[in-house]
Parts: structure tokens; C-alpha cells; sequence
């Protein structure tokens, strides 16, 4: 008999019922360190009293108009969102699975109203995740994620992820664009090394197509630059957002220069829930900290002490873990043995990573961090590997 909740999901036997920072409370009362953030979404942690604070103030004026309207907070947030970034316009979603609809429908519109209708090909590359809409898995293309699905929507041409032999020439007369995640991460956190990063938009400019990034997971100080092609020193024409932006409020976005956003006029596109005043007001106030130079500084002083921990864990434990990998605190250990018996054995350590592609174990810790528990955190990723080893 099926559940009144779709079972789609292998949950953990897990029931959490409160949050203070890193840590999350089990209803019987355990206190889990928490290296997930509900992948990459809390930021700031669990009940930041910043995202309180604005949720709050916002629940108490007003929730929602529709984009009907004028919508200050969404002007306040764009507005932040164009000055610390490449960005001309900004359009809000609820999620990354959205921005990705709205950057294959921007990229495609662009070249239809260039007077090149036969442009419609997007280019993606193996272990890529876009998100679960038909858009999303058409782009990622594995069978895991398409197998079922079909018809899918066509246009896309998938790459082996750093065959750089084979990306110039399957670039033709209708290619649009290419889409990449500067760091993948259900792919199991796997970097675009910078020089390839440069590739790309050198090779997007030659051939003159656009570049789309996928930052949902790698953006908003994960990798301890607001955006982590910044690392890259490059900038794309269309970039999606979601997960830290909205600190655990449902809110992503599609960000995109003047030329590239060029064919969305009024009716093409919209979205009622998406830039509501609440998730606006949020997303505005984890803004104001995560781009604060001095807290992204700070992101990537705890990224090398818990990249050296790991490093350590993992030469003291090389019947479990194989090898760390990563960016800023978007770190993974893949693994030897099995990944999600890795992260159960976390679970009974109370500390909590995800498990990602490529047998490979995710820790995304809140960018709020402290020393003190990543110091414990890793300390439990012992005691975790050690309980294996026996």
C-alpha cells in the first residue's frame, strides 16, 4: 500500500525537529553535527537570527502579491545580485530545477530572436545534475536519471566530463550554448580545473555561442568566492542559482547579462510564487553577510582547516577513504568501501554527510562553521571509520 508521501526517497531513519547553527536535534534528542546543510541550502546554518529576523519582519508586513505587481523586495535583491556580479537582470525561481527551465528557454529564445531558429543544441557533460524537470534530466542525460521518462526533450549533445578533444568539434551550426557546474556536485564533487573553466569561455567567444553555469550547489560562497567561476577569473552570459541564496527558504534564480536575456520581453516567461516578498527578504539578508569579503575570507580559512583534517582522515584510513576532492567548504571523500554505508555509520556517529556519484560522501557544512566543530566533526568521521574498519 503506498504512503501519503510519495516514495520516492530511501529516507534515513532520521526525524529532526529543531536546528541551532551546525547542529540538528533528533526527536529523541540526539545532537547531530551537520555536514550536509540540507545539501548545501542552510548557508548561515540552522535559525541564523539574521534569516529569522527577516523572515519574520517580512511574515508580519506582507507574503505574497503575485508578479503582477511591483515587488520591492525582488528589486532590493536583484539589485544586490547585479552589483556583486556579472549580471545585467536577474528573474527569481523557488529552485534550481526551475532556473534550469529558464536558462535552456533564455539561451534558445536569444538565438530565435537573432534570426537563428536552427540554434537550439545546448552542450553538457557526463555525471551532471540540472535538477529533476524534463529540461534537467534531457541535460544530464544519464539513465538514471532519464530511464522511464521518455520521450525526452531533445536538443541536447552530452560530452564525457574533460574530454576536451571532443568539445570543438561538436560545437555546429546549432549549438546554442554550452552548460557546465563550475564544481559538479551529485557527480560527486568533481572541479572544472580553472584553466578549462577559461577554455570554455574562450572557446563560447570564438565560436560565438553563450555560456551557461549551473552555480545552484557551488554558488553563494561554497567555494569561498561569492560564485565559484570567480576562482576562474571568467564570467558567463546565463548562470543558475538556488540552494545558499535563500538559506533554506525555497529560492533560486537566473541571472544573465543585457545581450543574453535579450529575447525574454513581458508574457515569455513567469513564475507566481517565485521573488515573493518572503523568500526576497531572505535572500537579501543571507546576501548582505555571504558577500561581505571579510566573511568569504573566513569561509576560505575554515576550507583549509577542514581540507587538512580530511587529508589527515583519510591517510589514517585508507581501507575506507580513497581521496579528498573538492573547493572551499563543497569538499567530498571518495570512498573504498560502499558510500552510503560510509554515511550510516556517520548517522550512528551523529554526523551527518551526503552521499553523492563516483562512490563519493559529500560534506557541505553551514558556511558559519566553527573550528571547534570541525575539529569533532572529523573526530566523528574517525570514530565512523574506525567502527567500519572492525
Amino acid at each position: 500500500m503506498i504512503t501519503s508521501v510519495l516514495p520516492t526517497y530511501n529516507r534515513a531513519p532520521l526525524t529532526f525537529v529543531k536546528g541551532e547553527g551546525a547542529w540538528l536535534i533528533e526527536a529523541d534528542g540526539r545532537r547531530f553535527l551537520d555536514l550536509g546543510a540540507g545539501i548545501a541550502v542552510n548557508a548561515l546554518g540552522h535559525a541564523h537570527p539574521a534569516l529569522t529576523q527577516a523572515l519574520t519582519e517580512q511574515a508580519n508586513a506582507l507574503w505574497h502579491t503575485s508578479n503582477l505587481y511591483h515587488i520591492p523586495q525582488q528589486k532590493t535583491l536583484a539589485d544586490k545580485l547585479v552589483d556583486a556580479t556579472f549580471a545585467d537582470t536577474v528573474f527569481f525561481t523557488n529552485s534550481g530545477t526551475e532556473a534550469c527551465e529558464l536558462a535552456v528557454k533564455m539561451a534558445r529564445k536569444y538565438w530565435y530572436d537573432k534570426g537563428h531558429p536552427e540554434k537550439v543544441d545546448i552542450i553538457t557533460f557526463s555525471g551532471s545534475f540540472h535538477g529533476r524537470s524534463s529540461a534537467g534530466i534531457a541535460a544530464a542525460g544519464s539513465e538514471k536519471m532519464t530511464k522511464g521518462f521518455g520521450p525526452l526533450l531533445p536538443g541536447f549533445t552530452h560530452l564525457e566530463f574533460g574530454d576536451h578533444d571532443a568539445l570543438a568539434p561538436a560545437i555546429t551550426e546549432k549549438t546554442a550554448a554550452i552548460l557546465i557546474e563550475p564544481v559538479q556536485g551529485e557527480g560527486g564533487i568533481i572541479p572544472v580545473p580553472d584553466q578549462c573553466l577559461k577554455g570554455l569561455r574562450d572557446l563560447c567567444d570564438e565560436k560565438g555561442i553563450l555560456l551557461i553555469l549551473d552555480e545552484v550547489q557551488c554558488g553563494v560562497g561554497r567555494t569561498g568566492k561569492l560564485f565559484a567561476h570567480e576562482w576562474a577569473g571568467i564570467e558567463p552570459d546565463i548562470m543558475m542559482v538556488a540552494k545558499g541564496i535563500g538559506g533554506g527558504f525555497p529560492l533560486g534564480a537566473v541571472l544573465a547579462t543585457e545581450d543574453a536575456a535579450s529575447g525574454m520581453t513581458a508574457g515569455t516567461h513567469g513564475s507566481t510564487y517565485g521573488g515573493n516578498p518572503l523568500g526576497c527578504a531572505v535572500g537579501s539578508a543571507v546576501l548582505d553577510i555571504v558577500g561581505d569579503p571579510a566573511f568569504l575570507n573566513d569561509v576560505n580559512r575554515k576550507a583549509g582547516l577542514l581540507r587538512q583534517k580530511l587529508e589527515g582522515l583519510a591517510a589514517a584510513h585508507p581501507d575506507v577513504f580513497d581521496m579528498v576532492r573538492g573547493s572551499g567548504l563543497m569538499l567530498g571523500i571518495k570512498c573504498k568501501l560502499p558510500c552510503a554505508d560510509v554515511v550510516s555509520a556517520g548517522y550512528a556517529q551523529e554526523v551527518i554527510t551526503v552521499p553523492a556519484a563516483d562512490n563519493t560522501i559529500r560534506l557541505l557544512p553551514p558556511l558559519t562553521v566553527t573550528d571547534a566543530e570541525i575539529a569533532e566533526a572529523v573526530s566523528r568521521l574517525d570514530a565512523a571509520a574506525k567502527a567500519m574498519a572492525a
